[in-house]
C-alpha cells in the first residue's frame, strides 16, 4: 500500500484539490493497494490534505464487501497489508474497528522496516536503499506516470481518476499478455 501526491491542473475541480504538507503538493493523492506483482488490487483517490492513514481507511471503506468475503487468518490464508513508515499502524487499527469490528481477524497490517544508517554503513551502503517489497508498489507508482492522462491530475471528479488509473493498468495488463 502506498499514496502518491500528483499535482492538479487548471481544469481540476475545487473539490478535489488539497495540498499535501509532506509533498508540498496541491493537488489529489492516489492510494493505490496492489499485489506481489503489482498490479492493482484496491485503488481510491483523495484530496492532497487527507492523511495516508485516513486514505487507507477509505479504501477500505469503499471496499468493503472485498474484506467482508475473505476468510479468518489462518497459515494458508493471509492478508497482509504492507506500508511503509508514512503510516501509523495502531492509528490505522483503531479506525479501521471503527468501520468493520472483525477486520482484524482478517488482515495483518505491517510497517515495512526503514533502512538505518548504521544497518547501510555495516553492509557498504550509502544514500538510497531500495527495501524490495516496499518496491513493489513504488514500480507501479511510476508505471501510472508513463500514462500521459495521469502526469497531473486533469479531471474535475475524483471517481474519473479512479477510472482512469483503472483503465491505464488495463493497458498495462494487456500489452503484457502480447
Amino acid at each position: 500500500m502506498d499514496s502518491q501526491a500528483v499535482k492538479n491542473t487548471d481544469t481540476a475541480d475545487r473539490e478535489t484539490k488539497g495540498f499535501c504538507h509532506y509533498k508540498a503538493t496541491n493537488g489529489i493523492k492516489r492510494h493505490l493497494c496492489v499485489d506481489v506483482f503489482g498490479t492493482p488490487f484496491l485503488v481510491t483517490c483523495t484530496p492532497a490534505n487527507v492523511s495516508d492513514d485516513d486514505g487507507l481507511v477509505q479504501l477500505v471503506r469503499e471496499n468493503l464487501s472485498f474484506f467482508l468475503s475473505l476468510p479468518d487468518i489462518s497459515p494458508e490464508h493471509t492478508l497482509t497489508i504492507l506500508c511503509d513508515s508514512g503510516y501509523n499502524k495502531a492509528s490505522i487499527e483503531k479506525k479501521l474497528v471503527l468501520v468493520y469490528p472483525d477486520i482484524l481477524s482478517k488482515i495483518v497490517i505491517e510497517i515495512a522496516p526503514k533502512p538505518s544508517g548504521e544497518g547501510k554503513k555495516s553492509n557498504g551502503l550509502r544514500g538510497f536503499v531500495v527495501v524490495p517489497k516496499r518496491w513493489i508498489v513504488e514500480r507501479s507508482n511510476a508505471w501510472l506516470e508513463k500514462c500521459r492522462l495521469l502526469w497531473k491530475n486533469c479531471e474535475s471528479q475524483l471517481t474519473t481518476s479512479v477510472a482512469a488509473i483503472k483503465l491505464c493498468f488495463i493497458r498495462l495488463i494487456l500489452r503484457r499478455l502480447y
